[in-house]
């Protein structure tokens, strides 16, 4: 006895790309073919109520039940019709009780916000459902978006409703193979064996016929699963699933029964055209949207209003907050873009110039900590017995043939006046001295943290990009709560709050870890002064 059933949404989610305007006879004969090449569930639209939408046909924007009816191919068993609904943009009070001709189930999406902030309502949604005679799917927005102890908490709720299924949801297409199996694990031995689990992935990392083979192999002939998929692929920025794909694969691997030639007819009749007018599939911008978990119409607005390279797309996405990704807002991405083009750079003459510089010896990075003045001896005989290049840290060191690095814009004008041939500035700081080497700032910040701008770590991140072999680090002591400050000079402090310092060491332990795991067996790192970041790299005595 067969354990998968595929769910074609093609009427639904893959067509938000042409905001779902199928023409009527289109709706009718894709749902046909899907029936008769053996499709076991088949998604024919949305299901909203008239604030958002006013249907008048030649849409799968349905604001009714009695609307999708006519829709449902009469006479073929084996294939169950449901509709979608978005939390939020349907008054479930409405919902007319399932008729004998109507569609079979409907598929409840819900976010962590509604979960969080209307749980008592959400539950109520779900048993109308239930209560007006229909098959409740439940599908929780972002499964990424959850903690394990947030998703178990959801788990037991569905338990307690007891739908037909709840959905592992890749939102974003931002999964990857280890991420699949752990959700699937922790969903499998938590969720009641009476219930299947459903997966609906987004295929910007061109991972969802793996993935689906992932899951099928994991419910090991027992648990009762879902796939989600769409003919051609077909939906917003990469896509889904191909139904053709993972039907084919459950013909040829697993002895089902579906008719892969239904299957390439309903393409070639309804979709070939829209295939000719829209793009769908991977793309390097549909791949940043997987990396950075942004919502696709973001990237489609980068592209094609700013008509931006893939690399410009991928800064701007990393200057959005995470919820913001999530999110479309025009008006805030008009200002980023604006403000990118403004501080962008072409660094490739002077980074080439310090390749060359740095290539024959050692760096020694100096970051004002207070160990500067405390182990300045030691520093001392590392100088003497290595002769690095020295490049101090938003301030200035007194040796000719050192380097400053500056990317704090106050930091900067107190000390610009100071050697300023031996300068290397980050391009956020307009003002540069004549004779200061300019380096990009979008390329060295760590986008995603709260310090992405901590100049410490954009000096290793140029340092990495220059290809540098050898590097110690004096001066990176770490925050402490202190009477007299974290700065080897008194004039670089800023008042921090206790409870912020472990905050912020703990993220630049995190960076600096990625770092370290980034440029093993390329570039020897060391620290010479005392650290709290010693787990991380060698401790030179």
């Amino acid at each position: 006895m067969k354990n998968v059933q595929i769910l074609d949404c093609t009427l639904r989610d893959g067509g938000r790309i042409i905001d779902c305007a199928f023409p009527d006879r289109d709706i009718f004969h894709i749902a046909d073919k899907l029936s008769g090449a053996g499709i076991d569930v088949v998604e024919l639209g949305f299901l909203r109520d008239g604030r958002t939408v006013n249907y008048r046909g030649n849409s799968t924007f349905f604001t009714d039940v009695d609307q999708i009816t006519p829709f449902i191919p009469k006479g073929i068993r084996g294939t169950e019709y449901v509709a979608f609904i978005d939390y939020g943009m349907f008054d479930f009070t409405t919902l007319k009780t399932r008729s004998q001709d109507s569609i079979c189930g409907l598929r409840v999406g819900f976010t962590k916000k509604n979960y969080e902030e209307h749980y008592d309502d959400l539950l109520s949604a779900f048993y109308s459902v239930k209560a007006r005679g229909y098959d409740l799917f439940i599908q929780g927005v972002n499964s990424l978006d959850y903690s394990d102890i947030e998703l178990l908490k959801i788990v037991e709720t569905v338990n307690m409703v007891k739908p037909v299924s709840f959905g592992i949801v890749d939102t974003y297409g931002a999964m990857y193979v280890d991420d699949v199996s752990r959700l699937y694990g922790l969903i499998d031995y938590n969720l009641d064996k009476a219930v299947a689990i459903d997966f609906h992935s987004h295929n910007n990392f061109q991972l969802s016929f793996s993935f689906a083979q992932e899951v099928i192999r994991l419910s090991r002939g027992v648990r009762n699963i879902i796939i989600d998929a769409t003919l051609d692929g077909m939906g917003k920025g990469a896509g889904n699933l191909n139904t053709e794909l993972i039907a084919d694969f459950l013909v040829r691997k697993m002895n089902y029964g579906y008719d892969t030639d239904i299957i390439f007819d309903a393409i070639d009749e309804h979709l070939h055209d829209l295939r000719e007018k829209y793009h769908w599939g991977y793309s390097p911008a549909s791949m940043l949207s997987g990396i950075f978990r942004s919502h696709p119409n973001n990237v489609i607005y980068l592209t094609q209003k700013f008509r931006l390279n893939t690399k410009d797309i991928k800064n701007i996405l990393s200057m959005l907050g995470e919820q913001e990704r999530q999110r479309y807002d025009y008006n805030k991405i008009d200002k980023l873009t604006e403000e990118y083009s403004e501080s962008t750079y072409d660094d490739s003459d002077e980074t080439a110039y310090l390749a060359e510089q740095f290539a024959d010896k050692p760096i020694l990075i100096l970051s004002p900590g207070k160990t500067l003045l405390t182990y300045k001896e030691r520093i001392g005989k590392y100088i003497e017995a290595h002769n690095p290049t020295v490049i101090s840290v938003n301030f200035t060191y007194d040796e000719p043939d050192s380097y400053s690095f500056f990317a704090n814009k106050k930091r900067y004008v107190a000390q610009a006046q100071v050697n300023s041939a031996k300068m290397i500035v980050a391009s956020n700081i307009e003002q540069r001295e004549k004779g200061a080497i300019t380096v990009n700032y979008h390329s060295i910040v760590n986008r995603g943290y709260k310090l992405f701008d901590n100049s410490v770590l954009m000096l290793l991140n140029l340092l990495k990009r220059l290809r540098v072999a050898e590097i110690a680090i004096a001066g990176m002591d770490g925050f402490m709560n202190s009477t007299d400050g974290n700065y080897f000079d008194k004039s670089l402090n800023v008042e921090r709050l206790g409870p912020q310092l472990d905050e912020i060491n703990r993220e630049l332990y995190e960076m600096l870890e990625n770092y370290a795991a980034t440029v093993s067996g390329l570039c020897k790192v060391s620290l010479i002064t005392p650290s709290i970041f010693e787990k991380l790299f060698e401790v030179s005595p």
